[in-house]
């Protein structure tokens, strides 16, 4: 064979193999299509000031990856307060009714099932990797606008840090920016790197272009491994206020902390939280585990430097973990225990349950919660009245009672003789009823058994007024009122009726 054959037929070799790989690639694209998933919701909200009814139904669109087990993963926010789901897959006609299995609101993670097996035929469950370098480049699937077919963007992951989760509005978990444009009906798709999933799509920056956002592989597999046992707990916190005040040696100095050593300082803790009998005011936390805590209250995981609230996270609730600490001079390690450790006054949204209530004679309360006061508006940290933002900002400071579940709201009054005059207090916190604290919406039925001489007496926080309702009236009024306005039997309170 003459040396110029030879060429023509080693250069032959290399454009079959580069076509092969063409070849190859487009089919591996192709079967990240077909386990991409179209979502398809019809939702109904809840009203949170006459909480017995319910908002117009909604539709929605977003999208969602199959993984192992039969099972889709998604967004919460695309199926939190469904009423019914149905899926599709690229270039299939038919649609798949789906319901959720599970529901993580506070990492924005949901699991749905289809009770059609056949909806999985030709597809594949989609793998995960871990945390994409930044700088690289990453491609994100999805159905953006409900389109019929799959969109591919390709983006470059810019920023990896701890970030808000708009879906509760108070969750902070690990995020990944790319500016790949992430547009709604995208989230719940999968951002692919070298063939493996490294995170979920789930937000975007309304007020600038192409900056979006993705929940890493690290919250996922968090979400995953929680619902094993059939249950979502959830991620837990170490429930403990911190400042960098090491960064000041005088401080230092007056903490009696070794001038070599950082670590972060405990304000306070969270009141029932896992730590309030382990930790103090001035304690420096120094190391998690085996991380050692910066000045900030950064460490250093995953290969990045990120609050430490990342090594909690890295833990199941029941989980425990080491602390080492100073106090006063001296170094302390000790044992603690991984929990929930939310605050009274719930700053998160929450979804899927109907809000808890309590009616008689059209005076109605609630629990003071992040839903409750959204009903003020899109501006609503600035709308509602001073007294619920203060207590909204401050509780965990505010509150000193240890019986406490919930501050209780009179948050509407259905219009009637029994209640007339009444709607200055509306929309006030609920101190006591009948000379009985309101530590908690179930204490209200309680209350309303032991009138004061013929009266219901109600008394709010901050506020030097009595509301006196004729107990005996009220009994009389209470059923006409609840009909009246077609509050269900089954969620009044029938009082002494």
């Amino acid at each position: 064979m003459s040396c110029r054959r030879t060429k023509l037929f080693i250069a032959g070799l290399v454009l079959a193999f580069l076509a092969g790989l063409a070849v190859s690639a487009d089919q591996a694209e192709r079967s990240y299509e077909k386990s991409v998933v179209l979502i398809r919701t019809a939702k109904q909200d809840f009203d949170y000031t006459m909480p017995w009814k319910q908002k117009a139904m909604t539709q929605g669109s977003g999208s969602g990856l199959i993984i192992s087990g039969n099972r889709i993963l998604t967004n919460a926010h695309n199926v939190s307060n469904w009423r019914y789901i149905e899926l599709r897959k690229e270039n299939v006609a038919k649609r798949y009714p789906a319901k959720v299995a599970f529901a993580g609101h506070d990492c924005d993670l949901a699991i749905l099932t289809v009770d059609d097996d056949a909806f999985f035929d030709d597809t594949i469950p989609l793998e995960f990797a871990g945390i994409p370098k930044v700088g690289s480049t990453v491609s994100t699937y999805g159905f953006p606008m409900g389109g019929d077919h799959v969109s591919v963007t390709e983006g470059v992951v810019s920023r990896i840090e701890t970030d808000t989760y708009v879906h509760t509005g108070a969750d902070s978990h690990l995020v990944i920016q790319t500016d790949a444009a992430i547009n709604p009906g995208n989230s719940g798709g999968p951002v692919i790197q070298n063939g493996k999933v490294v995170g979920v799509a789930f937000q975007g920056l309304q007020l600038a272009d192409n900056i979006g956002y993705m929940i890493p592989t690290t919250v996922i597999n968090h979400f995953l491994e929680d619902i094993d046992d059939g249950k979502y707990d959830g991620f837990g916190s170490l429930g403990v206020v911190l400042y960098p005040g090491l960064h000041s040696d005088s401080f230092k100095d007056y903490l009696k902390v070794p001038p070599d050593q950082d670590g972060v300082v405990v304000i306070s803790t969270l009141m029932h939280s896992s730590v309030e009998s382990m930790l103090e005011p001035n304690d420096v936390i120094t190391q998690i585990d085996e991380y050692d805590v910066d000045n900030d209250g950064m460490v250093r995981i995953h290969g990045l430097t990120l609050h430490l609230s990342e090594a909690i996270e890295t833990k199941q609730i029941g989980d425990t973990v080491e602390m080492t600490f100073y106090r006063r001079g001296e170094k302390i390690t000790k044992t603690a225990t991984t929990a929930l450790n939310r605050p009274i006054f719930a700053y998160e949204r929450q979804y899927d349950q109907p809000p808890r209530y309590v009616c008689f004679a059209g005076l109605t309360f609630v629990p003071a919660t992040r839903n409750y006061l959204e009903t003020w508006g899109r501006d609503w940290i600035t709308d509602i009245p001073y007294y619920l933002r203060y207590l909204f900002n401050n509780s965990m400071q505010l509150n000193t009672d240890r019986q406490r579940k919930e501050y209780v709201v009179l948050a509407e009054i259905l219009p009637d003789e029994i209640n007339s005059y009444s709607g200055d207090f509306k929309s006030l916190v609920v101190e006591s009823i009948n000379g009985i604290s309101i530590w908690g919406l179930d204490d209200i039925p309680k209350a309303f058994e032991q009138p004061i001489d013929g009266f219901h007496c109600f008394k709010f926080m901050g506020d030097n007024r009595t509301l006196p309702v004729n107990a005996e009236k009220a009994r009389l009024r209470h059923r006409q009122v609840l009909e009246k306005y077609q509050i269900p039997a089954k969620t009044r309170l029938e009082g002494n009726s």
